[in-house]
């Protein structure tokens, strides 16, 4: 069954997701069902299941503790609600959560090595945002076989939506009506090439077909354009995709496109990957989009690429570093638009990540399987 939402039945169902976990029923003294409303949101999102049981997995018990980030006293009362018999211990930083952790079994919202070093014990980390750049890059993590959960597909569609806001600015000249705009001229003459654009019939080559690239090509072929991505694990993709190819056919395939989008998570493989080798291979007066992770490109590369007309434009969510330097070039260049990492922000609110981290705790004290699972040895 499919089950897709417009806006306003997001923001229903994000709302109905908050009211049934802040409820005040007592805990209960029987393993928590699975609810159906969330149900409903593990299959809109289209989030994985693990193939195994977690009960399966190496040195799993039930737990007795948790740390669970104390960010909104009410969402950890409704995270007791599935957790019946188990000790939740709220913290409000990574030090009250170190002072908890001797005993602990499990962590909802904290992943630093001094936590995993003061809790022997500790078995499972859930992450509340979907990058874990630094969290698999702990030893101990990998060592211990701790298992690791995050949000992978919960930001896909606003942050797609992100990603289309910036490839129609650039289409239809927002990022040079807006200042001018501001200056107070009409000005209707725009700077070289002086082009605008439609999407229908472009190309875009999507780096990254995972939950945000996903809705970035959803978006785009809705919007008439040819989609082609680059997927490290294989070339299966959606029908609304025309080409699926492997990472060392980025530079040919950036030869056609339109756009490029990046969306994909930061690992050793895709560190710096869009250098000047990139930007000399892409299609002259191409836009770039990022909406990934900064360190995925070599600034000055990209810099050079704006400044010598190599490129028509970037869309930058993120940079290297964050917050960009007051000094830096992109600040002042007329063909960027830079957004401060807020591309995953919405009027949704943080209701669906909370319902999904409740869910997680659930499946984890009855032994279910486990949803959205880290591969630690990839990075995703």
């Amino acid at each position: 069954m499919s089950f897709s939402l417009g806006a306003p039945r997001q923001a229903a169902c994000a709302a109905l997701l908050l009211a049934a976990m802040v409820s005040s029923a007592a805990p209960a003294a029987e393993p928590v069902a699975a609810d159906t409303e969330v149900a409903a949101l593990i299959e809109r999102l289209g989030l994985e299941e693990s193939s195994q049981p977690v009960r399966e997995h190496g040195g799993w018990r039930k737990p007795a503790k948790i740390i669970v980030w104390n960010r909104q006293p009410e969402l950890v009362a409704a995270l007791r609600e599935a957790a019946p018999g188990v000790e939740l211990l709220p913290a409000g930083n990574v030090a009250e959560a170190v002072a908890l952790a001797g005993d602990a079994d499990a962590v909802l919202g904290f992943c630093e090595p001094e936590l995993l070093a003061a809790g022997p014990g500790i078995r499972w980390i859930q992450v509340f945002s979907a990058g874990v750049e630094d969290c698999v890059a702990i030893p101990a993590l990998r060592e211990r076989g701790v298992l690791l959960t995050n949000m992978q597909r919960v930001a896909g569609p606003v942050m797609a939506e992100h990603v289309m806001a910036m490839m129609l600015g650039f289409a239809r000249a927002l990022h040079f009506f807006i200042p001018e705009r501001m200056a107070g001229r009409w000005t209707r003459e725009l700077p070289p090439p002086g082009q605008m654009l439609t999407l229908e019939g472009k190309t875009v080559l999507v780096v990254g077909l995972g939950g945000i690239g996903v809705e970035v090509a959803r978006r785009a072929h809705a919007m008439g354009m040819r989609v082609v991505a680059i997927r490290a694990s294989g070339r299966e993709g959606p029908s609304f995709v025309r080409y699926v190819g492997l990472p060392d056919e980025l530079h040919r395939l950036a030869a056609d496109a339109d756009f490029v989008v990046n969306t994909t998570p930061l690992t050793p493989a895709t560190t710096g990957m869009f250098d000047a080798k990139f930007f000399a291979a892409v299609k002259p007066g191409a836009f770039f989009v990022n909406v990934g992770r900064g360190q995925s490109v070599v600034q000055t590369d990209l810099i050079d690429a704006l400044q010598t007309g190599r490129i028509a434009g970037a869309g930058l969510d993120v940079t290297d570093p964050e917050p960009l330097p007051a000094d830096s070039p992109l600040w002042r260049m007329q063909n960027v638009i830079l957004t401060p990492h807020v591309s995953a922000a919405s009027d949704l609110g943080n209701a669906a990540r909370f319902a999904i981290a409740r869910e997680n705790l659930r499946r984890y004290i009855a032994g279910e399987k486990m949803l959205s699972v880290v591969d630690v040895a990839k990075g995703y």
